[in-house]
């Protein structure tokens, strides 16, 4: 993959990735390992280890993994470097000598121990150092999800968590974070059609996140704000608040009355959609996922004076096992295209329309009309809403949550998140 970003963008970019390379006098001298290099292995455990100068190699559980003696150090989980009941570290890192090896390193029940120069023990799980070594981390989900287009999730038949059941079970609230997790969208049914319910229901999983539309918002198409949500046209699939640095994470619509025709709700899972763009055609997802674009709102009336800029690729991924975990992709929004060098201009856009072209698919497009009583829950760092245009008097309301908040939830369910 680094390879592939090389030719992608490195002929482009080369004044900005200028790579510092360190001189013979500045670079880290080679240190003397304090025993002869050794393979020990224990049976019982099936883990082998082999110290060598700069880290420690441990193979367990079929992964081989490379340990840093300062990381390993500075995780110590000993009562003098680790608080166990704040779930703090007491170690000082700063404090480490970057040049330290251990003196002894042996397995034993299951954990590897190891003493350092002046006495110290530490002790870890060999299933700890399994789980949280960089190797382990390459291998696995940070978050499990389940990719949808419209046939995909129709079949499923997700059922929608009922208001008197999600308000008093706690059961309950665990089935619709898993839903919510998997799909990137979950609804709570017979709830009462009023701006109070409707909080208090977001509440059961979330704080509420107040931006300059406030906390709980509630409107109508009176052009109230300056934004063409606050209108009966149509809206296109997008995600909300791409001009915020960090976007807001849970988009939340309750449809409180609709009198007239049109106006359903359309929703597109963007990481299905980009999933297919990196099957197809690999460099367009790598220019996608390392070219930062800017989104701007700008809101000048009487009553709203908002200027915001929010930086970053159209597709986020974690860079050690390449997981997606944000889309942002507004076209109404999007502001001056002026983050690359001209050569890649092209390339972005024929890139960005091979993106577009998959969201745009019909198969892709779960139609869902909002009643009063039924409160939707969209994953705004992945699914994209719209609308058909509509006549007659639609009022909704809903909020924005902080993602954060929703996925500790999630963790103190025993959820994977």
């Amino acid at each position: 993959m680094l390879a592939m970003l090389n030719r992608i963008l490195r002929p482009a970019l080369k004044p900005w990735l200028k790579q510092a390379q360190l001189s013979p006098a500045v670079r880290k001298p080679q240190l003397p390992w304090r025993h002869k290099t050794q393979i020990r292995a224990c049976a019982a455990t099936s883990a082998t280890f082999q110290p060598l100068e700069d880290c420690l190699v441990l193979n367990y559980g079929g992964t081989t993994m490379h340990l840093n003696y300062v990381w390993l150090r500075d995780h110590c989980r000993s009562a003098a470097s680790y608080n166990s009941s704040t779930n703090q570290r007491n170690l000082d890192t700063g404090s480490i000598d970057l040049a330290i090896r251990p003196d002894d390193a042996t397995v034993q029940n299951g954990h590897l121990v190891l003493t350092w120069p002046g006495g110290h023990v530490s002790k870890y799980s060999l299933s700890w150092l399994a789980e949280n070594s960089y190797e382990g981390k390459k291998q696995s989900t940070i978050q499990p999800r389940i990719l949808w287009n419209s046939d995909i999730y129709k079949e499923a038949n997700i059922p929608s968590a009922k208001w008197d059941m999600f308000m008093s079970c706690d059961d309950e609230v665990k089935k619709f974070l898993q839903n919510y997790l998997l799909y990137g969208i979950a609804f709570v049914d017979d709830v009462p059609a009023t701006v109070e319910a409707t909080e208090a229901v977001t509440q059961r999983v979330s704080l509420i996140r107040e931006t300059t539309y406030g906390r709980m918002w509630c409107f109508t198409s009176d052009f109230s704000r300056g934004d063409t949500a606050y209108s009966q046209l149509a809206l296109d699939r997008h995600t909300d608040t791409s001009y915020f640095q960090e976007p807001c994470g849970i988009q939340v619509f309750h449809c409180l009355k609709h009198e007239g025709t049109g106006g359903r709700t359309l929703l597109v899972d963007g990481f299905y959609a980009a999933e297919k763009v990196r099957q197809q055609s690999p460099e367009n997802f790598e220019l996608l996922s390392h070219v930062p674009i800017r989104h701007e709102y700008i809101e000048k009336s009487d009553n709203h004076q908002n200027h915001m800029t929010g930086i970053g690729p159209v597709l986020n991924v974690y860079p050690w096992n390449n997981e997606m975990y944000l889309i942002r992709y507004n076209n109404y929004d999007r502001s001056v295209i002026n983050t690359m060098p001209h050569d890649l201009v092209q390339r972005w856009y024929e890139a960005h329309r091979e993106l577009t072209t998959e969201l745009r698919r019909p198969e892709n497009e779960l139609w869902v009309k909002l009643t009063p009583g039924k409160v939707i829950f969209i994953d705004n760092w992945r699914v994209m809403h719209g609308r058909d245009s509509f006549t007659g008097l639609r009022q909704l309301c809903g909020c924005y949550l902080t993602r954060d908040d929703v996925l500790s939830s999630a963790r103190c369910f025993g959820l994977q998140a």
